[in-house]
């Protein structure tokens, strides 16, 4: 039996990061894989309330949002470490957090990724008028991110943190926007950290059609 069963969608962004850190911490793991349908079903309101995912279950510990999970990983298992010791580095990495879950959740997944690459795949209707209002706001983060990256090879510094996993999990969709693909364009080390990561294998072995496969 795996040590470690997450509940969630295949394709889900906060799935994915989920199961980045456990891929990154080499972690047996499974995933319980749902139906998009049923995160609102009387199952998954039972394991969380609040009708999201992922769900961890550790044995007999059950955990969700995702950010809490990526940190209890990292706490059960602490190498390769996914915090930095140093104070600006984990004040940095929990700042891009913040901005995954505050802005880029809000300002590019919900409004564009899922308007213009999701919605057609399952029939849904696409708001047009949502997604182009959101584009100006997907530019803010998108500039601020490649300008906190800087000319690191991480958003914390030399070494991948949380705020990667979360982000990457993320912004991987993007360069099927056009829109959006153009605005990565002018930020070359932002472009540059998307193909560095989309290279792990962590993020190989996490792409929709494994889970798919694997669930």
């Amino acid at each position: 039996m795996a040590e470690f069963i997450v509940h969630g969608v295949p394709g889900s962004p906060y799935v994915r990061a989920a199961l980045l850190g456990l891929e990154e911490k080499g972690a047996d793991y499974r995933i319980a894989r749902l139906d998009p349908s049923a995160s609102k079903s009387a199952e998954n309101l039972a394991r969380h309330p609040f009708g999201r995912m992922p769900v961890l279950d550790h044995g007999d510990f059950r955990l969700y949002e995702t950010q809490a999970i990526l940190r209890y990983l990292d706490r059960v298992m602490p190498a390769p470490p996914l915090t930095p010791a140093d104070a600006r580095a984990e004040a940095r990495m929990n700042q891009v957090i913040g901005i995954t879950d505050c802005y880029v959740m809000h300002d590019i997944s919900s409004p564009i990724v899922f308007q213009r690459l999701i919605a057609p795949q399952f029939g849904m209707p696409v708001d047009e008028a949502r997604f182009a209002a959101a584009l100006p706001k997907a530019r803010v983060c998108i500039d601020e991110l490649g300008r906190l990256l800087g000319d690191q090879r991480y958003m914390a510094g030399e070494a991948i943190t949380i705020a990667d996993l979360l982000l990457a999990a993320h912004l991987a969709f993007i360069p099927g926007v056009d829109e959006c693909r153009a605005m990565l364009a002018v930020q070359p080390n932002l472009q540059a950290w998307l193909e560095r990561m989309n290279a792990r294998p962590s993020m190989a072995a996490t792409t929709t059609e494994k889970l798919m496969q694997a669930a």
